[in-house]
């Protein structure tokens, strides 16, 4: 029963991860580009950095879609603990994070 159990639970988390990736490719790059305005003083900027605690802000141009997406969604949920990231993602809508997603994946990661 236990090993039943167990084979069921993979088997939903490599599904789960295959429905994130095809949903992350059906993103709109093109609205991800207006909806990321507001993301790119800290994230665009290669110069910012928090003042206290002092770190510089993670560069997301050229991640993959994918990462974004669930850490846009951990965020949202709580399970990662950023404040300001929590309050940005807190009102995107799950096509609103496979937009940014699209459209951050679009950008040169250099």
């Amino acid at each position: 029963m236990m090993i039943q159990r167990l084979a069921g639970i993979a088997m939903l988390a490599v599904l789960s991860g295959t429905a994130l990736v095809a949903n992350a490719e059906s993103g709109d790059p093109q609205q991800g580009k207006v909806k990321f305005q507001g993301c790119m003083g800290c994230h665009a900027n290669p110069y910012a950095s928090n003042a206290y605690p002092n770190f510089k802000f993670p560069k997301l141009a050229g991640q993959y879609p994918e990462y974004i997406v669930a850490a846009l969604k951990a965020y949202k949920s709580g399970e990662r603990k950023h404040k300001t990231m929590v309050f940005q993602a807190g009102s995107l809508s799950d096509q609103d994070m496979l937009d940014i997603a699209a459209y951050i994946a679009t950008l040169n990661g250099q």
